[in-house]
């Protein structure tokens, strides 16, 4: 009897020698490794109540195991048993401690501790680009349209954070594409454009405007800007410039404008000479570089001129240093499987609990 009651104190006393460190192990990842954890299936955790029962089940079957039977009991007795015998207890603990494990690995714990916290400085821009027919001058080389679709295809190439969309009018406004952080997908468009893809035959500066401003009308961003590129006059459109600057002025939105082209006449290319030379003729293109102003003005902009490429490019120097930068905190939880922390041991135990059967508590059959 008091045999019974030593060999069922060793199963418990293993048991606990095994399942306390790794318990203790379990309890520091859930409250003390401060990052945020979950289980996907904390329901699997009940299974934690049978432990104790499996451990009840695992002693009863060590008493039922097969005995050997001997004729002197005494003489056995006194021999004593050795060390070997005195470890087989230690398998309970090691199988126990590996179920509750499993079971751990099993509810599929996950943790933030890489959260992804980000702190972006960034603002809202929509750039609003002119496709008039006066855009094919050549005053900007090689025209102010190709001049353009370069300098502003540098400006998105150096942002990082700021999200870019963009307009492009003629007689009428239309979307490009709107407020994104694709920048390869909004340069491959840009570069996609020519003269004739929309309505070149009058300027809705208006519009344009307008256009650009529904476009950041349910924008959150602290700064929310608009880059004018004209070479012309409004002479076309349904809404005023004068009008669209009052409704960007009532949303906060900034309005810079750039002026494109030396003069009120420009060179054209209209053809080639016998020796394959490009010939030009002067054309006009009224300006109204005080409408332009009028409208950097009302809304807290800045207007430019740009009567060449490096003036051109310049004009959006500037405009970077003077853009305010809203900052917007993005804070992405990325949950990590975390269930390797516990199924690991539970192999090393498994594996441990293996090789004392096979080489340590063989039995003899």
């Amino acid at each position: 009897m008091k045999s019974g009651i030593k060999t069922s104190l060793a199963h418990i006393a293993w048991t606990l020698v095994f399942l306390v460190p790794f318990g203790a192990y379990a309890l520091f990842y859930y409250y003390g490794a401060g990052h945020q954890v979950r289980f996907v299936y904390p329901w699997i955790l009940i299974l934690m109540i049978a432990l104790p029962f499996i451990l009840v089940l695992q002693i009863m079957a060590r008493k039922r195991s097969a005995r050997i039977t001997f004729s002197q009991y005494d003489v056995l007795r006194a021999a004593g048993s050795g060390f070997r015998v005195k470890l087989v207890p230690m398998l309970t603990g090691v199988r126990i401690t590996a179920l509750a494990l499993i079971i751990l690995a099993a509810a599929r714990p996950q943790d933030a501790e890489g959260r992804d916290k980000t702190e972006l400085e960034g603002i809202d821009i929509v750039i609003s680009l002119d496709m008039s027919g006066s855009m094919k001058a050549a005053d900007l080389e090689p025209t102010r349209l190709e001049a353009a679709k370069a300098v502003v295809a540098d400006f998105i190439k150096r942002r990082r954070t700021d999200r870019i969309g963009m307009v492009i009018f003629g007689q009428d406004a239309y979307t490009l594409c709107p407020l994104t952080l694709d920048y390869s997908a909004l340069t491959s468009m840009l570069s996609g454009l020519t003269l004739g893809d929309i309505s070149g035959d009058a300027t809705a500066i208006g519009n344009s405007l307008g256009t650009a401003l529904a476009r950041l009308r349910q924008s959150d961003a602290l700064s929310r800007v608009i880059i004018l590129l004209t070479d012309g006059n409004n002479n076309a459109g349904q809404i005023t410039p004068e009008q669209a600057a009052e409704f960007a002025r009532t949303l906060g939105v900034q309005i810079y404008t750039i002026l494109m082209g030396q003069e009120d006449d420009a060179p054209v290319e209209v053809g080639v000479d016998l020796f394959g030379r490009k010939m030009y003729s002067k054309q006009r293109f009224p300006v109204n570089p005080e409408l332009l102003s009028s409208i950097s003005a009302r809304t807290g902009g800045r207007f430019f001129r740009a009567t060449d490429r490096g003036g051109l490019e310049r004009s959006f120097h500037e405009i970077l240093n003077a853009l305010e930068k809203s900052r917007v905190e993005d804070i992405g939880v990325m949950y990590s499987e975390a269930f390797g922390r516990f199924l690991t041991p539970a192999l090393f135990l498994l594996l441990f609990e293996l090789l004392l059967r096979l080489f340590v508590l063989r039995r003899v059959p």
